[in-house]
């Protein structure tokens, strides 16, 4: 157990295996973060990598001052499971494929009675909710693929004959004007957590939340109201985000950023899209910050995939992975970007939170099929 939790230094820790692979620059990047005024401890979760100046994949302390940076512009980003009424062994998934069509448009008025009910008011980019997003952002049907605790998924109400929906989204361009326009008028020092930018700051970061756990309960929906049936979320968890903590009898703020709170129950850590997905139950410990890997962590760069696959694959070749599911992405750029060899196996990112004693698996889940982007453009 002890080798998978490596201190760095005093105040950075880092969850991995010896065999782990970590860029050095992400390392880097954990260091530099620790050194910002009022940081206590950082610790880097195994699918760490390297980040607009700040690593992914980690969570980060500090007392008396936060800093919205270092939560990103996708705040609220996460991932909601819902279970839905579709037979594992019943259905097509090329005719499901088609009923989909395309959810990159915005929602149509018969949607703006529920979009009023779950979003909060006079935030504006309306037109983006139900709508997932570019990047890693995707919505995707699984199937389980093995059961560890039979138990467990029954006390979530999850049936193992049926699928379920995978969505992985955030709060759109929301939270990216919301970084914008704070990062124009402070910078990036971090906020005095009794200034009034301070509090500010905080009540648009919550109303982020909303907007980010809003969209996915929308996509979600949308996407069984295209295929005629039902279903009930399970589980919505946020990895973008900062709350308040006491961590070694201090109170102050926990950021995340790319990091799955383990301190609230039931989380799920996905693979790439040509992977599996594991549902676990976390084991809150403060040596992790009471956080989790939010999946398999990029490998390569986005701007050097294309340049290392495409005399290998044709969009066509990477819309069909090894485990039988289909991937739909029409964006030529993007699919390349988001291969699954442009980020690490997902079993060793498991198998290093289990080594560290933060996890049991509760389920494995195999994709069916994804959704990414019909158009050219996310």
């Amino acid at each position: 157990m002890g080798n998978c939790i490596q201190a760095l230094s005093e105040r950075v820790t880092l969850i991995a295996s010896d065999d782990t692979w970590i860029e050095g620059n992400a390392i880097q990047q954990l260091h530099t973060t620790a050194r910002l005024a009022g940081m206590r401890h950082v610790a880097g979760m195994p699918d760490l990598h390297p980040g607009r100046g700040y690593p992914v994949g980690a969570a980060f302390f500090s007392l008396g001052r936060l800093y919205p940076a270092l939560i990103g512009g996708d705040i609220g980003c996460g991932m909601a499971l819902w279970s839905t009424h579709l037979e594992s062994r019943k259905v097509a998934p090329d005719k499901l494929d088609k009923r989909l069509r395309n959810i990159d448009e915005p929602l149509d008025d018969t949607w703006q009675a529920l979009v009023s009910e779950l979003a909060p008011a006079g935030v504006g980019h309306r037109q983006a909710l139900g709508t997932i997003g570019g990047g890693n952002h995707f919505a995707e049907l699984q199937c389980i693929d093995e059961i560890h605790d039979a138990q467990a998924l029954a006390a979530l109400r999850i049936d193992e004959k049926k699928l379920l929906l995978l969505v992985h989204s955030g709060s759109r361009g929301l939270g990216r004007s919301i970084l914008e326009e704070h990062v124009r008028r402070h910078g990036h020092d971090g906020l005095e957590q009794d200034s009034a930018a301070c509090r500010d700051y905080l009540a648009q970061h919550d109303d982020a939340l909303r907007f980010a756990q809003a969209n996915r309960h929308l996509i979600a929906r949308r996407m069984l109201a295209r295929w005629g049936v039902d279903g009930e979320q399970v589980l919505d968890v946020d990895h973008n985000l900062v709350t308040p903590a006491v961590i070694a009898g201090e109170a102050g703020w926990l950021h995340r950023k790319g990091a799955t709170p383990s301190d609230g129950g039931p989380v799920i850590i996905p693979g790439s899209r040509g992977d599996f997905s594991y549902l676990v139950a976390p084991i809150a410990s403060e040596a992790s910050l009471f956080s989790l890997a939010h999946g398999a962590g990029r490998k390569w760069m986005r701007s050097e995939c294309k340049d290392r696959l495409f005399k290998r694959y044709s969009p066509a070749q990477l819309s069909k992975t090894r485990l039988g599911s289909h991937v739909i992405c029409q964006d030529k750029q993007l699919i390349y970007e988001e291969a699954p060899e442009a980020y690490k196996p997902v079993d060793s990112i498991i198998a290093s939170l289990q080594q560290a004693g933060l996890l049991t698996v509760l389920a494995r889940l195999r994709p069916v099929l994804t959704y990414k982007t019909r158009g050219e453009c996310c």
